[in-house]
Formats: C-alpha cells, sequence, structure tokens
C-alpha cells in the first residue's frame, strides 16, 4: 500500500493544527466578549465614575449614580445621586437628589431629599435640603438649611427626546 513521504504528512498534521487552534481561538474570543447590562436595572449600580487622578472642569448633567473620587471643578445637577469618594477633591455649584460626601467640597449643594457627610468629609459651602446627616469627625464650614420637598427648586432634567 502506498503512504505519503513523511514530510507531506507533517505538513498536513500542521495545518489541521492550526485549523483547530484558530477555531479554539475564535470560540475563546466569542466567550469573551462582553455583554452589556441595563445599569438601571439594579440598585446602588454606578452609571459612570471619574476615577482617582482624573480631573474634569465643566458641567455635569446626569441620571442614575454617579461617583466621583478625582478631582472636578465647575457645576452638577441632577435629581439622582452624587457620591463625592474619599479622596476626591469637589469645587462646584452642586444641585441634586442626594449627595453623599466623604471627600472635599468647596462650593454650596443643594439637595431635594438628602446630604450625607461621612468621615473624612471636608465641606466648605452651605448646605440646604430636607434632611442632612452629618457623621462625627467630619469638617463642615459653613450654613446649613433644611428645607422642605416643595420648596426645592432643582429644575428636572429630560433628554431632549422626551419632549416629543
Amino acid at each position: 500500500m502506498w503512504q505519503p513521504p513523511q514530510r507531506e504528512q507533517q505538513a498536513d498534521e500542521r495545518e489541521s493544527s492550526r485549523a483547530e487552534e484558530a477555531e479554539d481561538k475564535k470560540d475563546m474570543q466569542q466567550r469573551d466578549v462582553y455583554q452589556p447590562r441595563d445599569t438601571h436595572m439594579a440598585s446602588g449600580e454606578l452609571n459612570a465614575l471619574l476615577g482617582r487622578g482624573s480631573e474634569f472642569e465643566g458641567k455635569l448633567a446626569f441620571e442614575g449614580k454617579v461617583r466621583i473620587d478625582g478631582t472636578f471643578t465647575g457645576e452638577i445637577s441632577t435629581n439622582d445621586t452624587l457620591h463625592i469618594g474619599e479622596g476626591a477633591k469637589v469645587s462646584a455649584e452642586i444641585s441634586c437628589g442626594t449627595v453623599i460626601v466623604e471627600g472635599e467640597v468647596t462650593g454650596n449643594i443643594k439637595a431635594t431629599s438628602a446630604v450625607e457627610l461621612h468621615r473624612p468629609a471636608k465641606v466648605r459651602g452651605d448646605i440646604t435640603a430636607p434632611s442632612l446627616m452629618v457623621e462625627k469627625g467630619v469638617i463642615f464650614e459653613g450654613r446649613s438649611k433644611m428645607d422642605s420637598l416643595e420648596a426645592s427648586n432643582v429644575v428636572t432634567l429630560r433628554a431632549a427626546a422626551d419632549e416629543d
């Protein structure tokens, strides 16, 4: 019985082995594909994060929960939750639903729901909110005013598509 020479047989084996490797790699890539999740489905999930070492200057308007761990200068407005993490430095006029502060804030804070100041927060500015919680060890230099929910003048933000 005739058999092909050894070299051709080895080349055929390498060719089929490469095809198998390519197929395996393709399968792995398909399994590793990022599957986006609806962030509004689970409570407590972040919509955006300005991480440590990041700096941003301007106006920030958002829906959902946003956390700032970096440096921000400007204006922040939302009806939802802003979390200023430990180590963050924010110099802004803030108008939100709920504000949680663990970092440093210079500027006035107006909240329609609540403001929470957790150690080691440092806030220099006035706070207006129906609910204010200050943890022991927080530095707060400013005035506080307890406004009812009805007296708040925070404007509701809507996407352009919502106006149709």
